[in-house]
C-alpha cells in the first residue's frame, strides 16, 4: 500500500494519543485532554493536545488579545459601530499612528493614542511568545532555532513600527494597522522616498523571500517523492543515510547541479528564511534616516541607469527639495 501513496494519497496512521516526552518535576505540567482531527491529519499530526502554556503564553495571549480588540473596537467606532457597514467595509479600515504634529509624544487616544496602546500590547505579546517558545526548546533540550527564527520577524515588525519611527522623531512615520491601509502605506512609503526597488537591502529580502519559498517547496517536494523508501525520517537519515537520502541526493545534484543533505537543505532553508525579515529591517531603517532617495543614491553608485533629460527646464522636485541620495 505504501508503495502508492503521494501527496493526494496519505494515509492516517493513527496510535494511541502521545502526551509527549517527560519534562521535569518542577515544570508546570501540559494539561487539556488530547483529541484527533480529520482535517489536521490531512497535512499533519492528527492528535492536538495536551498543551502547555506556562506564564509566558499566558501573558502572551492576553496582550494579544487586548492589542486585537483594541484595534477591532476603533475600526468599529469608525463606522458609528455598525456592525453591516464594519464587515464591509473592514478590508479598508484602519487604527492610523498619531499625526506628525505630536511627534513622539503621546496623543489622545482618538487621535492616535490607540495606535500606541495596542501597538505597546502586540509588541508585549510577540516578545512573550518568543520568550515562551525558547523556554520551552530549552526544556525539551532541543535547539532554539524558532525563537531565533522568530525573532527576525520581530526585529522588522519593530523597525516599521518602533525603532525607525522614533529615528525619524515621529510616529506618523509608523505603519496603520490594517489590511489594505498598510498596503497603501508601503506604496506611498517607496514612492516617498525614490522607489525601494533601488534599496539593495530591499533586493535583497525579495532575494531570499523567494529564495526560502523555492528552497521549503523543493525539499519539501523531494522529501514526499522519496517517501516511499522512508525519507520522512529525515532525523535518522541526516546522521546515518539509507537509500531515500541516498536517492535525494543524487535527484539534486542531477537537477539542480550541487549537493543537499538531509541536515544541509534545512540550515539553507532556515538562513534563506531569516535573512528576508532581517535584510527587509535593514533597508527600511536606512530609509530616511541615511538616505532620502533610493534612486538618486542608485543612480550615484551605477546601481540605476542615468536617464538622458529631455525638458532641461523642468527640475526634479526630489533634487530641488534638496534630498541626500
Amino acid at each position: 500500500m505504501a508503495e502508492y501513496q503521494y501527496l493526494f494519497t496519505r494515509l492516517q496512521v493513527r496510535g494511541p494519543a502521545y502526551p509527549g516526552v517527560p519534562i521535569a518535576a518542577d515544570e508546570s505540567q501540559r494539561s487539556g485532554k488530547p483529541g484527533f482531527s480529520y482535517l489536521l491529519g490531512l497535512i499533519g499530526d492528527a492528535q492536538i493536545g495536551p498543551i502547555r502554556l506556562g506564564m509566558t503564553g499566558f501573558l502572551s495571549l492576553v496582550f494579544g488579545v487586548l492589542a486585537f480588540e483594541i484595534i477591532g473596537f476603533t475600526m468599529l467606532a469608525s463606522v458609528n459601530w455598525n456592525l453591516g457597514q464594519f464587515v464591509r467595509q473592514l478590508f479598508w479600515l484602519a487604527l492610523e499612528p498619531p499625526k506628525p504634529e505630536y511627534g513622539l509624544r503621546i496623543p489622545p487616544l482618538h487621535e492616535g493614542g490607540w495606535w500606541i496602546f495596542a501597538g505597546a500590547c502586540l509588541t508585549l505579546s510577540l516578545i512573550l511568545w518568543n520568550i515562551r517558545v525558547y523556554l520551552r526548546s530549552k526544556a525539551l533540550g532541543i535547539g532554539p532555532h524558532t525563537a531565533y527564527a522568530f525573532a527576525a520577524a520581530i526585529w522588522l515588525y519593530l523597525v516599521l513600527g518602533f525603532i525607525r519611527p522614533v529615528l525619524m522623531g515621529s510616529w506618523s512615520e509608523a505603519v496603520p494597522f490594517g489590511i489594505f491601509p498598510h498596503l497603501d502605506w508601503t506604496a506611498a512609503f517607496s514612492i516617498r522616498y525614490g522607489n525601494l526597488f533601488y534599496n539593495p537591502f530591499h533586493a535583497l529580502s525579495i532575494v531570499f523571500l523567494y529564495g526560502s519559498t523555492l528552497l521549503f517547496a523543493m525539499h519539501g517536494a523531494t522529501i514526499l517523492a522519496v517517501g516511499r523508501f522512508g525519507g520522512e525520517r529525515e532525523v535518522e537519515h541526516a546522521v546515518d543515510r539509507g537509500t531515500a537520502a541516498e536517492r535525494a541526493g543524487l535527484f539534486w545534484r542531477w537537477t539542480m547541479g550541487f549537493n543537499a543533505t538531509y541536515e544541509s537543505i534545512h540550515r539553507w532553508a532556515w538562513w534563506f528564511a531569516v535573512l528576508c525579515p532581517i535584510t527587509g529591517g535593514i533597508g527600511i531603517l536606512l530609509t530616511g534616516t541615511v538616505v532620502d532617495n533610493w534612486y538618486l543614491w542608485a543612480q550615484q553608485h551605477g546601481f540605476a541607469p542615468v536617464y538622458p533629460q529631455l525638458n532641461p527646464g523642468i527640475v526634479d522636485p526630489a533634487i530641488s527639495a534638496g534630498a541626500r541620495p
